[in-house]
């Protein structure tokens, strides 16, 4: 107890700034205070207790739908622990790690035309994830650069303006809306589950191809993670709501020239996401290492440590 009121203490002006620069404001300075006490500190014990007693680099996961506040969780627990637990922290997105816009292009021309579009797995870079959790595996750590990825020019920036991994950390965490996802029973792939799929999946193809990765690939490289933090949202009318005011927040940060979503092409954006989502709902709500459940408001309802 007297351990978290020291961090308290001690990373609150940081988290307080962090929130400014962000632009987050929807709530009162007292409120902020109690989320940061109540909510994301004891997370920030936990994730200490974890790395101690594995003892060498920790890999944490974060995922929820679109608009959760994945990115901001991450940020918040990167202020924490390095700022309290001085410890060696490295965030990364599997957004990051997106294919090429001409490689998605390739993929919507020789499996499904909705490859183009960037999201499920498939669309992923699998072979630079795995090189980027052997590389901070390794005994002799080397410096390298991981990728960066441009939303609002839909594409990979260039090898230039990639991140520099200079120092081994101690704690990295790979945020991502479809991290730690599991694959469904074919049987369940027949069914739409919304326009998207009925209209332009008719086949089953782009579903069953995005299925068979999860099954694959992606579950080779989300059991390199030794837990997993799920932001379980109330339902899928949340992602649609909290993806519109992210586009906006993308829309202030962007230069006018690059291109931001209209609103019906955000609501069929996110159907690409839907049926993955509700699945990781049903699993993720069991399976997680930590399961912070939201509100239709967006506030912290609860949160389950296993």
């Amino acid at each position: 107890m007297k351990k978290a009121k020291e961090c308290f203490l001690e990373v609150k002006k940081d988290y307080i700034k962090f929130l400014k620069k962000e632009k987050i404001f929807n709530k009162s300075q007292k409120k902020k205070m109690m989320i940061l006490e109540k909510n994301y500190i004891p997370m920030s014990f936990w994730i200490e207790k974890k790395y101690k007693e594995k003892g060498k680099t920790l890999f944490i996961g974060i995922s929820g739908g679109q608009g959760s506040g994945k990115t901001t969780l991450t940020a918040i627990l990167k202020i924490i622990l390095k700022k309290f637990f001085k410890r060696k922290v490295y965030t990364t997105s599997i957004d990051d790690f997106y294919k090429t816009l001409k490689d998605r292009n390739k993929m919507s021309h020789k499996i499904h035309h909705l490859f183009k579009t960037r999201g499920v797995p498939g669309t992923h870079d699998t072979n630079l994830i795995r090189k980027f959790f052997r590389f901070i595996k390794r005994k002799n750590f080397k410096s390298f650069k991981t990728p960066k990825f441009d939303k609002s020019m839909d594409d990979r920036l260039k090898n230039k303006h990639w991140s520099h991994i200079n120092k081994k950390p101690e704690i990295v965490i790979l945020e991502g809306w479809c991290v730690g996802s599991k694959h469904q029973p074919n049987s369940l792939l027949k069914k739409p589950v919304n326009n998207l799929e009925k209209k332009e999946d008719k086949n089953l193809i782009w579903r069953s191809y995005v299925n068979k990765k999860l099954k694959q690939e992606y579950k080779k490289i989300f059991s390199m993670l030794d837990h997993l933090i799920f932001i379980k949202v109330p339902n899928f009318k949340m992602v649609l709501r909290w993806r519109l005011l992210q586009e906006k927040k993308l829309m202030k940060k962007s230069f006018l020239s690059k291109k931001i979503m209209s609103y019906h092409q955000i609501k069929r954006f996110v159907m690409f996401y839907e049926r993955i989502t509700l699945q990781m709902i049903k699993d993720l709500s069991k399976s997680a290492s930590v399961v912070m459940h939201l509100r239709n408001d967006h506030e912290i309802k609860k949160i389950f440590f296993r």
